[in-house]
């Protein structure tokens, strides 16, 4: 007997529900289900109207409350009525004697979604006095009321959440589970948080356009997508959040994908740094990345040449990389890395040909995502807060080099300068990338001296590093790399210049017969 005791207790039986949406998805189904479960529904305007048509009894909040609906609708459940019926808890003898005195009927359901404040906002044709008309107040109360009283109500927020309902409502005789009343309280508060959130986002662009996007405040909104199979390491759990804040943009929003394994931590944080830098280039260009550093990049007027040439660049580095496109991917591309391990492809789409080489590798991810604009700003956690930069996608003018050198480059040479930069900007901290006929032929990141950089990247490049160029993603505070690039056949070198040592660079080059130029620009990457 005990146990049945208990059982009860952690049921809300429901027996009165309020009903007030906007988006009516699912609620004809629903509505069926109660008038059978013989609940006693309540509903707003609207509502009331869908629901009447359908043929089921309801009764309005105005017959409720005995006060009409106002301001063209603006104020209906904003009544003692309504929010006592919702937030007097059931074992408060108090409680119970207001709803007894005040004639207030207790509501146990509140299945309640919002007015469309963010499809209003994302019209090409809107205004402010239209999006202002979409914020809900009636709603976000009457879903943080019921949320509050989660133990003795409880709150829909979604759609989605109707098939669980009925399914619970069916097995436990009309009742629904304490517990998952609980955990639907916390989904309502997050609606109705990210819903604040979007709408004091817009207002705050509207307000301080000049501060984009460095604004006095914003709210972050993240939303869990799906788990991750682990973090960077095994023992280290993983997740991915879409980011809904101040209008993001990316691949992640629209990615598609197929293949056998799930796409880890590291798998999308490399994606990114691969479709990041393909994306640079307006010529057809194929990007390899390994461990978030490009290890071999090429573009050519040819897709399948630029793959070709992307993979010497560096193939021992390439084994278990990912691969992007900034082109369709034809069955010659994708022929190039038949016999090669490599972990994701990344491209805007894929040609029958080349679909069915890649989906014969066995633990080969593909991802199709369109070549979007990267988000505006990046965002880096630090302990106790967040550090927040522009997106660096300055776009070098190539009219603007200053060449500072008595030899200056050649055509080739200064197409292969301006190749070799745009890798540069996405290569780790201090960078040094060699190229030649736009192809990355060694590359050194990460190195905590400039010259340590090009040890490496000489290294990578296997004896093809004479009459190469190289780029360099910081000034030189010495001139100790373009006396070993001179040793070695590099031709030109790019790079930002601004250290108060720029004179011995440019009389080692002068010495040298190297060509320099400088940028005005640098590109740390940490």
């Amino acid at each position: 007997m005990s146990n049945r005791i208990q059982e009860v207790k952690r049921l809300i039986q429901i027996k009165t529900a309020l009903i007030s949406v906007s988006d009516k998805t699912g609620l004809e189904e629903l509505a069926t289900f109660l008038q059978k479960q013989g609940v006693e529904i309540i509903a707003t305007g609207g509502t009331a109207r869908f629901i009447r048509n359908l043929g089921i009894e309801i009764k309005e909040v105005s017959e409720i409350t005995g006060f009409p609906e106002i301001l063209g609708g603006r104020v209906k459940t904003l009544h003692p009525v309504i929010e006592g019926g919702i937030l007097a808890r059931r074992d408060n003898p108090e409680d119970q004697e207001d709803l007894k005195k005040h004639q207030i009927k207790p509501l146990d359901l509140v299945v309640c979604n919002l007015y469309p404040f963010e499809k209003m906002i994302e019209k090409e044709e809107t205004s402010l006095e239209k999006v202002v008309e979409e914020i809900d107040i009636g709603g976000i109360t009457l879903l943080r009321a019921s949320a509050k009283n989660f133990r003795y109500v409880v709150s829909v927020s979604s759609p989605c959440q109707y098939q669980e309902l009925m399914e619970e409502m069916t097995k436990n005789g009309g009742a629904f589970p304490k517990d998952k009343s609980q955990k639907w309280a916390i989904e309502a508060f997050f609606r109705t948080s990210a819903y604040d959130g979007h709408i004091a986002n817009y207002l705050t662009r509207l307000t301080y356009p000049e501060e984009e996007p460095f604004y006095p405040q914003f709210s972050l909104l993240l939303r869990k997508k799906y788990p991750l199979r682990y973090g960077e390491n095994p023992h280290q759990r993983g997740a991915f959040y879409e980011d809904l804040s101040l209008d993001p943009q990316g691949f992640m929003r629209y990615i598609e994908h197929w293949g056998e394994k799930e796409l880890s931590f590291n798998n999308l944080y490399d994606v990114q740094a691969a479709f990041s830098l393909v994306k640079e280039y307006e010529d057809p260009a194929v990007v390899i990345v390994k461990h978030n550093n490009p290890c071999g990049v090429a573009t050519d007027s040819n897709l399948s040449v630029a793959a070709q040439k992307a993979l010497s660049g560096d193939p021992v580095s390439a084994y278990g990389g990912i691969v992007a496109f900034n082109r369709p991917v034809d069955k010659e591309s994708a022929k190039v890395f038949r016999k090669l391990f490599i972990e994701v492809v990344i491209a805007p789409s894929y040609e029958e040909g080349a679909r069915k080489i890649f989906s014969s590798k066995k633990n080969l991810r593909v991802i199709q995502a369109p070549l979007s604009s990267p988000s505006y700003f990046d965002l880096k956690k630090v302990d106790g807060g967040f550090l927040l930069q522009d997106k660096d996608i300055i776009d070098l003018d190539k009219n603007k080099l200053q060449v500072v050198t008595e030899k200056k480059p050649t055509p080739q040479e200064e197409e292969d300068l301006l190749f070799a930069w745009k890798v540069a900007k996405h290569v780790k901290s201090n960078a040094i990338v060699l190229a030649k006929d736009r192809e990355t032929v060694g590359v050194g990141a990460g190195q905590m001296s400039r010259i340590d950089a090009l040890y490496i990247a000489l290294l990578k490049a296997h004896g093809r590093e004479k009459g190469a160029v190289l780029a360099s993603d910081a000034f030189f505070p010495f001139s100790d790399v373009v006396e070993e690039a001179g040793k070695n056949g590099i031709t030109a070198i790019i790079q930002p210049g601004g250290s108060i040592r720029d004179e011995d660079s440019i009389q080692a080059c002068n010495k040298l017969g190297i060509s320099m130029v400088f940028t005005g620009i640098r590109h740390f990457r940490h």
